[in-house]
């Protein structure tokens, strides 16, 4: 009897779909040579996760205070201006730590490249700390010095207005830098990181607002905090559902462990905020810092995702091949993007 013949007859190898034959060749597996890595791990330290933290708290703590300046709020104005020259200074330090040495930072002054997030973030970040150092200055100059204490209060609105006003660069721009490297998560996750990190920063800054300043001053922090955990909330279940393939890279523990976290903290410190902050002062400081917790935790995750997808080799193959098969497909003349019903 012919292999025809037994096929027609059932003979055949036929799988549970009735009619298939099983393939003979096994599911491939993504693979390296000797075992190495494809891509190679970053080489920034989970130290370079504490600054994305602190520079976008400095952040949301700048625009804070320049709201609370402008809306007659001194206590939230006061606590915003010197907690964001905190957190710059102690971001400034994490990012000093990361590069091995100091003077790299100031090499990167010597040119402007508007083409590099880098160059331009590197810009931006030290017009940022000119301004808000010196709106942070006059907070501490003492009463005894009358004519420096008026003429600190000239500049400190001014250059409070100027932070505000490069802030939301200082927040999202380091998203955009890792989201232009090669590892698989930050790269898939471009389109969100952004929003991912301006959100997380909004919510920290007002995280911190409600902490410094008492409740009948911190309206304005209560609002930015359930605005900003929202869009961070927003574009973190945006970025998980379009992960496709690399979206195994935030399921491995330590990126899963502090992506749970991140979401229950904010979650909690928004609910918080909108619902018992107002009467309660406890109630304030806990949820200003949950919503600090949840925006370390949403850094030190992004952070651990991409090294953990430089490890596994399906994670920079998979999206590769993807991308290829429907470049391949949108340009062949006969696939179903280009192909037009034949009639006559």
């Amino acid at each position: 009897m012919s292999a025809q013949e037994g096929r027609r007859r059932g003979g055949g190898r036929r799988g549970g779909d009735g009619g298939r034959e099983q393939s003979m060749v096994p599911r491939a597996e993504f693979r390296s040579y000797y075992g190495r890595p494809v891509l190679k791990a970053p080489v920034w330290k989970e130290d370079i996760a504490y600054y994305f933290f602190l520079g976008g708290l400095a952040a949301g703590s700048a625009l804070l205070a320049a709201g609370a300046d402008l809306t007659d709020r001194p206590a939230l104005r006061r606590g915003g201006r010197l907690g964001g020259l905190a957190a710059l200074s102690a971001g400034t330090y994490y990012l000093i730590v990361d590069l091995g040495r100091p003077e790299r930072f100031h090499h990167m002054l010597r040119v402007v490249k508007p083409t590099s997030p880098m160059s331009m973030g590197t810009w931006a970040l030290s017009a940022f700390g000119g301004a808000l150092g010196a709106a942070a200055v006059s907070e501490l100059v003492p009463s005894r010095w009358p004519r420096l204490q008026r003429f600190a209060q000239l500049v400190a609105r001014p250059s409070g207005l100027a932070a505000a006003a490069i802030a939301p660069a200082v927040a999202s721009y380091t998203a955009v830098l890792i989201s232009h490297t090669a590892v698989p998560f930050w790269n898939t996750a471009k389109d969100e990181l952004p929003f991912l990190f301006v959100g997380s920063a909004a919510a920290s800054g007002a995280g911190l607002g409600m902490i410094v300043a008492p409740p009948d001053q911190a309206g304005p922090a209560r609002r930015l905090a359930v605005l900003g955990a929202g869009l961070e909330l927003a574009a973190s279940h945006r970025m998980e559902g379009r992960l496709g393939l690399v979206e195994g890279a935030i399921q491995e523990e330590k990126p899963r462990r502090y992506f749970t976290a991140a979401k229950a903290l904010t979650i909690g410190g928004a609910v918080g905020a909108a619902l018992l902050a107002r009467r309660s002062r406890t109630a304030a400081v806990v949820s200003g810092a949950a919503l600090l917790a949840g925006s370390l935790c949403q850094r030190l995750g992004v952070f651990h995702a991409g090294v953990a997808s430089t490890e596994d080799p399906k994670y920079v193959v998979g999206p590769q091949r993807e991308a290829l098969a429907q470049r391949s497909r949108s340009e062949t003349p006969g696939s179903a993007a280009t192909s037009r019903p034949i009639t006559g």
